[in-house]
Order: C-alpha cells, then sequence, then structure tokens
C-alpha cells in the first residue's frame, strides 16, 4: 500500500504542476489534485505516526489530528480567498459529519467485526462528550440564532468574538489534558504498557521533514484544486454545498480516516476513537474560529453561520456519537449506526 502511495506521489505532483500549467481540462486535473492530495496525506499520516510514538499516545492523537486536519486547513485558506464562503463552511461541516460518523462509523464497524466488543478510555469519552456538546452545540447554533435579528456587521463582529473564546477553550482544553490532568484518566492497564512496544516507522528528523515537504506540496496543489471547484460542479450537477459537505471533507480527511480505522482493527481504539473525536472538536473549536479570523484579511469575511440543513446535521451528529460512545464501548451495529446516519445525510446533501 505504501508503493502505492509512493508511485501517487511521485507521479502526481508532477503531472499537477504541469496539468495546471497547460491548463488541462477542469475535471481531469480535479481527479489528479485529488488523488495525489489523499497520497501526499498518507505521507503526512505516516510522518505524525512516527513522531506519534516518539511523543506518546496522548501528544501522538494530537498530532495526528493536527495535521490531519491541516490539509482541511489550507484547502479552506484558498477557497476564502476565491471568496467560496459556502465552500468553506460546508467543508467544515462535512468534516464534523466525517469524522462522528463515517470514520468513527467504520472504526467502529470495522474493529467490530474482529472483535465482539472494544473498550476505550471512558474517562476521555465523557470528557470530550462535553467538549462535543460545547463545541457543536453551543458554538454553532448560538450564532445561527442571534443572526436572525442581527446586521450582517453585528454577525460579523459576534462570529470574530465567539472565535476568539473557541480557541481559548481549545486550548485550555489541550492544557488540562496534557499538562495539568496528565494521566490522572488513564486505567491502570495503560500506565502499565504505557510505553514502547512499537518502533517508529522513520526517526525523528526524517519524519519532521516528510512532514514539511508533504505539507508543502498539499498547500500548492490545494490553492489549484480550488479553483477547479465551479466548472466540477457544473460538469456533475453538484452543489457548492455537496462539493463542500462530501467532496472536500473526504479528500481533506483522508489520511486520518484511514489511521483511525487501521487503529481499530489493531484494536487501539482510545487512538481511533481520539483520532475520530478529537479531530471534530478540533476543527470545531479551533479550525473553524481560525478561518473566521483569518477571513477578516480576505476581501469576503466568514462570520460562524451555517444554513439550517448543515446545523442540524452537525447537531444530530454529535448527539448520537455522545450517545454511543459514552459507555465507552462499541460494538459493529455500534458503527453500522453511524454509518447510516452519515448516509442520509450524505443524500440530503447530494439532493439539496
Amino acid at each position: 500500500m505504501n508503493k502505492v502511495f509512493l508511485i501517487l506521489v511521485l507521479v502526481g505532483v508532477p503531472l499537477s504542476v504541469i496539468g495546471s500549467l497547460m491548463h488541462w481540462s477542469n475535471v481531469i486535473l480535479f481527479i489528479i489534485y485529488c488523488v495525489t492530495i489523499i497520497a501526499l496525506a498518507s505521507f503526512m499520516g505516516r510522518a505524525t505516526e512516527s513522531l506519534a510514538i516518539v511523543a506518546g499516545p496522548s501528544i501522538g492523537g494530537l498530532l495526528n489530528a493536527t495535521f490531519g486536519n491541516a490539509v482541511e486547513l489550507i484547502i479552506s485558506i484558498f477557497a476564502l480567498k476565491a471568496g467560496l464562503v459556502g465552500v468553506v463552511l460546508a467543508s467544515l461541516t462535512g468534516s464534523v459529519l466525517g469524522n462522528l460518523l463515517l470514520v468513527a462509523g467504520l472504526s467502529f464497524f470495522v474493529g467490530g467485526i474482529k472483535y465482539k466488543r472494544q473498550s476505550f478510555n471512558v474517562y476521555d469519552a465523557r470528557h470530550n462528550s462535553g467538549l462535543l456538546m460545547f463545541g457543536v452545540i453551543v458554538a454553532f447554533v448560538i450564532p445561527e440564532i442571534f443572526s436572525k435579528t442581527m446586521s450582517e456587521t453585528r454577525t460579523l463582529s459576534f462570529s470574530v468574538g465567539i472565535s476568539i473564546i473557541l480557541i481559548t477553550l481549545y486550548l485550555a482544553a489541550l492544557f488540562f489534558k496534557l499538562v495539568t490532568h496528565r494521566g490522572v484518566y488513564q486505567s491502570e492497564k495503560e500506565k502499565s504498557h504505557h510505553h514502547n512496544d512499537e518502533v517508529a516507522e522513520w526517526g525523528k528528523g526524517k519524519a519532521i521533514a516528510v512532514l514539511a515537504l508533504a505539507t508543502l506540496a498539499v498547500a500548492y496543489i490545494s490553492e489549484n484544486l480550488v479553483h477547479t471547484f465551479q466548472a466540477v460542479g457544473e460538469t456533475f450537477g453538484w452543489s457548492e454545498l455537496f462539493i463542500g459537505v462530501v467532496i472536500v471533507a473526504i479528500v481533506g480527511n483522508a489520511a486520518e480516516h484511514a489511521s483511525a480505522i487501521l487503529m481499530a482493527y489493531k484494536n487501539k481504539m482510545d487512538i481511533a476513537v481520539e483520532i475520530a473525536v478529537g479531530s471534530t472538536l478540533q476543527v470545531a473549536m479551533f479550525v473553524a474560529p481560525l478561518l473566521v479570523l483569518i477571513s477578516l484579511m480576505f476581501p469576503t469575511a466568514m462570520p460562524l453561520v451555517f444554513t439550517l440543513p448543515e446545523l442540524i446535521s452537525m447537531v444530530t451528529a454529535a448527539l448520537l456519537m455522545i450517545i454511543i460512545s459514552n459507555d465507552g464501548e462499541t460494538n459493529w451495529f455500534e458503527g453500522a449506526t453511524l454509518l447510516a446516519a452519515y448516509l442520509i445525510m450524505g443524500i440530503g446533501f447530494y439532493l439539496l
């Protein structure tokens, strides 16, 4: 599999450059860009995994989520620059739905076929539930409701205020988990075989170099990818909303999708859940507010106001995930339930 990705990167990156210089058809370019980004993301995934083994599981999960979201953050910044606010909000929605329903669903399903029951840290699950309620429900629903009676300028100021609070709380949550309460909520089993039964694939230096190069390549290709959206949408009859919610979200999160499912298959549910839920929290409490602040530098600023279908889908996904994960155990049927919810929403966005 790794060889396939290596070939895709070695072929895809030059093709992306040549294709954009020679103005190939947008649909062909769109496919080349998407495949290349997914291949590059797999290298980012392997590099973060190597760093994670050196740094330990909590920081490892955080690194995975951060670099998993880096691709999406980069695509979104270029989309904002191009004035595609709708696509960016839709891709944030897609990322929340993708992580909570598709990634977690596939992880629980694949892991559950191999093992009858899988368990993960119940304290983490409860801690994350509170943050999910806050990040998705409080931070996204409130601006939507208040904006109904506000002028555009005020809505934007309100969004900026909320963004600063969200980022602050997100950093506090990390400080809580990695510094003040580190290890407080670990079970004895986790503490005892805490360290390394695993060997990192790459050394620290190589992993950092691969990460840096892959991130640069992703940034270059993402900028070009954004310019193909309109033509591709017209060709296939996809709405801006569908491109954002399904396509950008899946391409932007492909690497972490794969690593979460792999972890579940290896029965490392703590990491799989950390990637799926940790990533969602990072999108809701860090990536989305950061994009609101970044958008102030561009001609079209982005308020934190989603459409009603986006909002209701995210709230439903968050509640479903909280109810399913709160007992700290999963099985294949719970995975199937999450996947079914994702399909229902996907069809909805396609037909909108």
